[in-house]
């Protein structure tokens, strides 16, 4: 390029790197002035403690250790002992006698996002719903990124009441959550709802400005739960490649309740789901015709219908986990693995 066609190619380029320059400034520029109104941007805690019905308690988890990583905007929050044990907070409401159902939030959330259910517990089954390591009141406030430390922050929970195990529920990134945790310790847990779970990698995608709000001084102007949203976001791709080998190994029966209108979790999920648990005893599907991803606040009608489904379906079935034979491998102090469930499988199951 020469004389006027290579000055007019500079032009151009400077006009180019002058307006992405100039947009850059503006976006950083409103991003400072959103938090300057609003500090602690995109605070998503509600705060609530207890009421009549619903009480607060809290169990030690085991350190998730190597599972956290600190980010380079990490804040004292995120900067905790690694290899402190948690203290999961949780609500629950109900038959302290009676099956165990335990709710597992996405991302961000709270285990009060589950107070609807709550307070309509059956008189048979006791709701018990967790804020999940980096949200709510758990303490030490810090993010975990890994399916597999998520789910075994949920082990202390997982009793025993009259010869059943826990039901587990997981909404959106609680999905996968709940199912690492069936994968994990099957004969701890009986079966497991999807509900508008995130589970195909293949859906997931991050863009550039996520990646921005994990570094400073942008994750300084972030509260602490959207900050770990974003950090858990940003893992959960590669999370879910890791888990979707194993979740053939899922013997429990699984319920899928999705939405066809869920446009932060697409209804493309679903197909994904039932290729994947293909171990399981029992595989139902609920479509909820034009429900959006927010199940736990306007559907509560159809999630208890199908918890008892899948309480009936426990029953119907009988041992629905591992065969006792299976069993003699048993890892009480941590999750079977892989490798003994599917020799133990091939062999006997």
């Amino acid at each position: 390029m020469t004389g006027d066609n290579a000055h007019s190619g500079t032009k151009g380029k400077s006009r180019f790197i002058r307006l992405v320059r100039n947009r850059w400034i503006w976006a950083v520029g409103l991003t400072l002035l959103a938090a300057s109104c609003a500090p602690g941007l995109f605070n998503f805690d509600s705060g609530f403690v207890s009421d009549d019905t619903v009480v607060r308690g809290a169990v030690t988890a085991a350190s998730p250790e190597s599972s956290q990583e600190s980010s380079p905007g990490s804040s004292p929050d995120t900067a905790d002992d690694t290899r402190a044990p948690l203290e999961i907070s949780y609500l629950a409401a109900g038959n302290t006698s009676g099956r165990r159902v335990i709710f597992v939030h996405g991302t961000p959330g709270e285990a009060a996002n589950f107070l609807d259910l709550l307070h309509r517990v059956p008189d048979d089954m006791e709701f018990v719903a967790i804020d999940r390591p980096g949200f709510g009141f758990t303490k030490p406030r810090r993010a975990v990124t890994a399916l597999d430390a998520q789910a075994a922050a949920i082990r202390p929970l997982l009793v025993e009441r009259n010869g059943k195990w826990p039901i587990l529920v997981g909404h959106s990134l609680g999905g996968p959550i709940v199912a690492a945790a069936a994968a994990n310790y099957p004969d701890r847990i009986d079966g497991i709802i999807e509900l508008a779970g995130s589970l195909d990698p293949a859906l997931e995608d991050v863009l550039w400005v996520q990646h921005l709000g994990n570094v400073p001084p942008f994750s300084w102007l972030l509260s602490a739960s959207a900050r770990h949203a974003n950090r858990e976001l940003i893992a959960l791709e590669d999370e879910l490649v890791a888990l979707g080998d194993r979740l053939g190994d899922i013997r429990q029966p699984v319920i899928i309740v999705h939405g066809t209108q869920d446009r932060l979790v697409p209804y493309e999920n679903v197909p994904y789901m039932q290729a994947k648990f293909s171990g399981a005893r029992a595989l139902d599907l609920i479509t909820l015709d034009g429900a959006n991803h927010f199940l736990p606040w306007n559907a509560a009608d159809r999630i208890l219908d199908a918890i008892r489904m899948l309480d009936t379906r426990i029953a119907d079935l009988g041992d629905n986990t591992l065969p006792q034979t299976c069993l003699a491998a048993r890892h009480p102090d941590g999750p079977v693995p892989a490798q003994t469930q599917t020799a133990a499988r091939t062999a006997l199951c």
